[in-house]
């Protein structure tokens, strides 16, 4: 009863709106073209254009809420603001769904005019079979149907009679809100353009604008969006629903939808059934694209554990070997104090001295080439900072770091500045030379420039090759401007937004520390 209700709401509410729309359209457009000849002809028709186009949104809302017709939210009218009135009027007349909304309102008027004269007669004839049914049987009334007087048991035949009536006119009123729900979606649903998404070729069938679709991997037990992430299928109670869909006895996705929509599962079944051979193209394309988010996943977690493992050598180095030579030493000075007298032995702990420190020196330095203390300390900034004042060159900082980046991508970033480094000392015949830092959006950006000889080669050699290689594990470029007595310049663009995988390695990786 609740939907023969809403639909005898619509009847109602069509009737008057019907005359409104012919006055619109008989009035205003004879109105506008008889003053075409006129300015206010055009700016009259533009008027008279929109108002059809937001009756036509009017209708779509009744449909939609009355009818259920799930009709989809229609496009904006045609002709922008800033064209002349001429061209805004020229191109909503072209448009096909402008005159289909015209034919619609055209339309309303006689086809709910006939439906309500239908369900009229249906409603008038239950009554009037009620009303003579309880004249007979109360006997207040005399009088014959047909070939039998009125008497009580006629009138309890009429009104038996009234209930398959009723049936009927329920019946009727069904059919016939088919039929205008069938109408509003004919002429209301913009067909999309030849290979438009499956999933907005499912949105328009079935009416629900906010459907989506999950993806399934056979291999991996779990469904998927388009980009390759996992997707959480909507729990029972929830005001969201899911369709399977299955190509040839395997299962191939998922739609999620409207909890309304399973009141029609016919409707879904069709759609999903029609779009199969779609989806499993789509769900081959998800497939691959979930291989490739693994994959580069796999290279973060590589690069990951390799600073993680080069983190810990140094330390190992810093707290283990450099702290025993340093307490060599000590001992060494504590011996020089006791053989003072002796002129040889206090020469032969100088020469022992001047050796462990060169040894020191070289600790150091190997464990500043493996992870420098700074870099994880302090930061990025600081680090290419030292790193400048060390070498034996005039450097240009130019480094502009208000914030830190995830520490793998500072490391990198550090390796690439150092790597380029070691071939302006080696090859660049040069004593100047800048280093620069800064972010651009979500991307650190570091580069090493020099004026000197120019000419380098980035497929010789590996060891720029193994800096693209680790820039490329974190979705980052490396560009080599290197041309003969121009110098050269080293780029690196490295994205800070690391996906959550790279803070599930970090915690992996503490293995290492």
């Amino acid at each position: 009863m609740r939907r023969f209700a809403k639909q005898l709401t619509y009847v109602a509410i069509g009737l008057p709106l019907g005359v409104a729309y012919v006055i619109l359209i008989a009035g205003g457009f004879v109105a506008g073209g008889l003053l075409g000849a006129l300015w206010i002809g055009v700016p009259l028709l533009l008027v008279v254009s929109g108002l059809v186009w937001r009756c036509a949104r009017l209708e779509r809302g009744l449909a939609n809420r009355l009818l259920d017709a799930r009709i989809s939210p229609l496009p904006p009218i045609g002709g922008s603001r800033g064209a002349g009135l001429w061209e805004r009027l020229r191109l909503r007349v072209r448009e096909r769904s402008f005159w289909r909304a015209i034919m619609l309102l055209a339309l309303k008027l006689p086809v709910t005019a006939v439906v309500a004269g239908l369900i009229a007669l249906g409603v008038l004839a239950i009554a009037g079979l009620l009303l003579l049914g309880a004249r007979g049987i109360t006997g207040t009334s005399g009088g014959y149907i047909g070939p039998f007087s009125l008497s009580p048991g006629i009138g309890v035949v009429l009104c038996l009679l009234a209930v398959p009536v009723g049936v009927l006119t329920v019946a009727l009123s069904d059919w016939m809100a088919a039929v205008l729900r069938a109408l509003s979606r004919a002429l209301l649903v913009t067909s999309l353009p030849a290979g438009a998404p499956v999933r907005e070729t499912l949105a328009q069938s079935l009416g629900d604008r906010t459907l989506s679709i999950a993806y399934w991997l056979q291999d991996r037990q779990e469904f998927v969006d388009e980009r390759g992430y996992p997707v959480p299928l909507p729990e029972p109670g929830s005001d969201r629903a899911w369709t399977a869909v299955d190509y040839d006895g395997r299962r191939v996705a998922a739609l999620i939808h409207d909890v309304s929509l399973e009141a029609t599962p016919e409707l879904v079944q069709a759609a999903a059934a029609a779009a199969s051979l779609a989806l499993d193209n789509e769900r081959l394309k998800a497939d691959l694209r979930a291989r490739v988010e693994e994959l580069r996943a796999s290279r973060v977690r590589i690069v990951e554990a390799s600073n993680s493992a080069r983190r810990k050598l140094e330390r190992d180095l810093h707290d283990g070997a450099q702290q025993q030579l340093v307490a060599i030493a000590i001992d060494l000075r504590l011996l020089r104090g006791r053989v003072d007298s002796n002129p040889e032995a206090s020469e032969l702990i100088g020469k022992i001295e001047a050796k462990l420190g060169a040894a020191l020196e070289e600790l150091r330095e190997l464990a500043r080439g493996i992870h420098p203390g700074i870099l994880a300390q302090r930061g990025l900034a600081p680090a290419l900072e030292s790193l400048a004042t060390r070498a034996p060159l005039t450097i240009d900082c130019e480094i502009e770091l208000p914030s830190r980046a995830p520490a793998s991508v500072e490391a990198v970033a550090y390796f690439v500045v150092a790597e380029a480094l070691t071939n302006v000392l080696k090859y660049a015949g040069t004593d100047e030379a800048t280093i620069s830092a800064r972010y651009e959006g979500d991307e650190l950006v570091v580069e090493m420039q020099d004026d000197g000889v120019g000419g380098a080669d980035p497929s010789r050699g590996t060891g720029l090759q193994g800096l693209r290689d680790r820039v490329g594990a974190l979705d980052g470029t490396l560009d080599v401007v290197s041309r003969p007595g121009a110098g050269t310049l080293v780029r690196a663009r490295i994205p800070c937004n690391l996906t959550a995988a790279t803070g599930q390695v970090r915690s992996a990786g503490s293995e290492y520390g």
